[in-house]
């Protein structure tokens, strides 16, 4: 039968999965103050908001960085992962407030979320070339641009941009997440397909032009809606990948 490690050995591998936690923390704290700084320049009382949500999303990746991420460091991809992370939050404030959409503020936020969307071209390649990629880094990129797509789909529903059906286009993620706890099926590895890649850059990019103040209906929703459908073609396509091999 194994034995557990020895007091020493668990010792030492659980100060060398909190050095990484440490480092999340830190970095999580510095981006929490810049945050405040830039919400209260931005919306005034509404500051706290960002800062809320930015340290919810902190909170649990951290809870589950402590859990799987085996690298003795946290490095700069999953650093920049976590900035942009701060930078979704953000969205927190058209979103309580649609009047920030217009004016010289709503060219303000599109440039945000542009410069979000930019960023997450980066900490992939980043990763790799730190020799840190992994399962946990990847999961926390993918659920800072589901969290960021749901975000940028609910402020265009309140600025008027398009009507409450645009959340499925920032939504459909969790749509199938939660239709894999009826059909389990649907929760096996899928391989790797640039097309995922490229749709969600799409997607996001999509619901980021909806924060122009000149995304107006029609057109904004014929935007939204050609993007669903893509959307929609890159599920389905998954779907059946996975009926066929279930």
């Amino acid at each position: 039968m194994d034995l557990p490690p020895p007091p020493v050995q668990r010792a030492s591998a659980l100060a060398a999965a909190r050095t990484p936690f440490a480092s999340l923390a830190l970095l999580a704290s510095g981006f929490a103050l810049a945050l405040c700084g830039l919400s209260w320049w931005l919306a005034g009382a509404l500051m706290l908001l960002p800062v809320l949500g930015f340290g919810l999303g902190a909170g649990v990746s951290g809870h589950f960085l402590l859990r799987h991420w085996p690298a003795p460091r946290l490095g700069y991809a999953n650093a920049l992962t976590l900035g942009r992370l701060a930078l979704a939050a953000l969205m927190l404030l058209p979103l309580v407030q649609p009047a920030l959409t217009e004016g010289a503020s709503g060219w303000g936020f599109l440039c945000l979320a542009l410069i979000t969307l930019a960023l997450d071209g980066v900490d992939g390649p980043l990763a790799r070339r730190s020799g840190l990629a992994g399962p946990w880094g990847a999961r926390f990129d993918m659920e800072v641009d589901s969290v960021f797509a749901l975000l940028l789909a609910a402020v265009a529903w309140r600025s008027g941009a398009a009507g409450g059906w645009v959340l499925l286009l920032g939504g459909l993620r969790y749509l199938f997440v939660s239709a894999s706890l009826l059909w389990p099926w649907l929760d096996a590895p899928l391989p790797q397909r640039f097309r995922r890649k490229l749709v969600c850059v799409v997607q996001i990019a999509v619901l980021a032009g909806l924060l122009a103040p000149v995304a107006i209906p029609p057109w904004s929703e014929l935007a939204a809606l050609l993007a669903l459908a893509l959307l929609a073609w890159s599920f389905a396509l998954d779907v059946l990948w996975l009926a066929r091999r279930r």
